[in-house]
């Protein structure tokens, strides 16, 4: 399994993209490294730079960008509202795919060692990859800024990890670590005064705001003292700013663990601390990427608070979340370009779900052998997925019906569930066939040639076979959604469950045969008399549920 990290570093630099697109190419000069976004912000003078890709390259590509940033950009002469203390100011590592924190911290160390010692940074590490506790907070390390680490550095206790302990006029500091997946995120308001908008960040931002108080001593003398009044969102660091560029005042917030305060939560309660203030909230700015589950969340959330059903297409879930949101008050938000899973998407792997309808009709009819009976089998399932969700959703809906919306909401995401799943395997069920195809073109011209080919084919083949076999299962677990709207779903759309329960029923049988065709060419003979007895069995229950949900269908229609 390939390992995959992020890399998401921090460029003192927001308004030359000359300097910028020099950086950036740094990053894209090497190979394996996937630059996924690029993020300037004038007011801030700050740039934040996305790539992925996997661990070695990575800490390759970040090498050479901190190196190109500090040959191009003079902190000495810098301006900008973001607390900053580097041309680099901050280069965090996270974890993406089939990596641990603990592994991707050892990545940032090595970064952090490599800058230190051969361009002669000071480097700080920070989050998972500083040993030292007390000094692994970004703001504690960041603190004083540019400007005052000219005297911090020489303190004992802030020696840099890596690097002189002489702070660089030109290039300043730079924090390196390993963090989890953070969302940068501003929430923009109907002032201008940063004092207000403070304010706000103080009532939700975790590490709250400091007060004064009296306490009475064991003598009863009173005394006054600082305490800590916490704020109420966990995982979440805030500052007020104004944004000149706007004209606009913004909470800036730093989601540092989205499983804790999703980014929804967020926005919701600044909107209740802004109203409390007497101030409104206009909209958010997303900086850098987002996950999709936090956009999907987000918009079920909304669509929760409304009493809608959940259960819409993706797509619909995102469209949603950007306007509740206000996502896009200042600058379209182009779903492709900040939603990572997006970025990452091979288009190799959805092209005939791509398609128009007309043109998949035509692809399957022309001479190529795929699409062929799988691909199609999986459509079917999916259209009859999509036929039940329908049935959900406008029962959700019907009048008079709103004290079940909820019941049909939860059908109906189990309904896109289904329907995804199957949208997703009539590519995987072509990519299989293809992969066979590729098998026999190999070379057998020597028995080592010939022993690479086989094991090749088999492996192809196994593939060809499971795929069907999973459109199989998804399309009969479908059916229990089929099921439960022609028993309970809005009376008026009873016909399109029947036709769901068809073409779920067709689903799982035309998989069949791609399921035993295929598993002819296989010589594993346990597996493929294994997975044709489940098959057998799954095509059996197939068609005794679809004959009791057309008997419930038939039974409503009447004559």
């Amino acid at each position: 399994m390939q390992q995959l990290i992020e890399c998401v570093p921090n460029f003192s630099e927001g308004n030359d993209m000359g300097i910028i697109k020099q950086i950036t190419d740094q990053v894209e000069s090497v190979e394996g490294v996937r630059l996924l976004n690029v993020d300037p912000g004038k007011a801030t003078n700050r740039t934040v730079v996305t790539f992925v890709g996997e661990p070695a390259a990575v800490v390759e590509a970040a090498y050479r960008a901190i190196k190109k940033a500090g040959e191009l950009i003079d902190m000495s002469k810098h301006k900008g509202e973001h607390p900053r203390m580097g041309a680099t100011d901050v280069c965090p590592l996270i974890p993406i795919a089939n990596i641990s924190m603990e592994e991707t911290a050892k990545f940032a160390q090595q970064l952090a060692g490599r800058v230190g010692e051969e361009l002669k940074i000071p480097v700080y590490l920070y989050e998972a990859a500083q040993p030292d506790k007390k000094r692994n907070n970004l703001s504690v390390i960041r603190a004083g800024e540019y400007e005052g680490f000219f005297k911090k550095i020489k303190l004992s206790e802030w020696k840099p990890d890596f690097g002189p302990a002489e702070f660089d006029a030109k290039r300043g500091g730079t924090v390196i670590g390993a963090r989890d997946f953070l969302v940068a995120y501003n929430v923009n308001l109907n002032t201008t005064s940063v004092r207000r908008a403070n304010a706000i960040a103080f009532d939700v931002r975790e590490a709250g705001r400091k007060i004064k108080t009296k306490v009475k001593d064991e003598n009863g003398k009173e005394a006054e003292v600082e305490k800590v009044q916490p704020g109420t969102l966990k995982s979440v660091k805030a500052i007020g700013w104004f944004i000149e560029e706007y004209g606009i005042a913004q909470i800036s917030m730093n989601l540092t663990n989205i499983n804790i305060t999703p980014v929804h939560i967020a926005f919701d309660e600044v909107c209740k601390k802004a109203n409390d203030r007497g101030i409104r909230v206009t909209g958010s700015e997303l900086v850098g990427l987002i996950p999709l589950k936090a956009m999907t969340d987000a918009g079920k959330y909304f669509l929760k608070k409304q009493k809608r059903s959940v259960g819409i297409s993706e797509k619909e879930l995102v469209r949603i979340a950007v306007k509740s949101m206000g996502l896009d008050e200042l600058a379209p938000f182009r779903p492709e370009e900040k939603i990572i899973e997006y970025m990452l998407r091979d288009p190799a792997g959805s092209k005939l779900v791509s398609m128009s309808l007309s043109d998949f009709a035509d692809e399957t009819a022309s001479e190529s052998p795929a699409p062929g009976g799988g691909s199609i089998s999986s459509y079917v399932g999916a259209l009859g997925a999509s036929l039940a969700t329908m049935v959900a959703n406008l029962s959700s809906h019907k009048k008079g019906w709103d004290d079940r919306w909820e019941e049909f909401s939860n059908w109906a995401e189990k309904g896109q569930q289904y329907k995804d799943e199957m949208i997703r395997l009539v590519d995987q069920d072509t990519m299989a066939f293809n992969k066979i195809m590729e098998a026999f073109s190999l070379p057998k011209s020597t028995e080592e040639e010939k022993k690479i080919r086989k094991e090749a084919v088999q492996e192809a083949t196994k593939m060809a076979i499971e795929i069907p076999f999973n459109v199989m299962k998804t399309a009969y677990a479908s059916m229990e959604v089929i099921r439960a709207m022609a028993e309970s779903g809005n009376p008026n759309s009873v016909s399109d469950a029947g036709v769901g329960a068809l073409c779920a029923r067709s689903a799982v049988k035309g998989a069949f045969l791609n399921v035993r065709i295929n598993a002819a060419g296989y010589d594993d003979k346990d597996f493929v008399s294994g997975i044709i007895s489940k098959g057998k069995e799954l095509e059996e229950k197939a068609e005794a549920l679809e004959t009791e949900i057309l008997q419930i269908v038939n039974s409503k229609i009447g004559a």
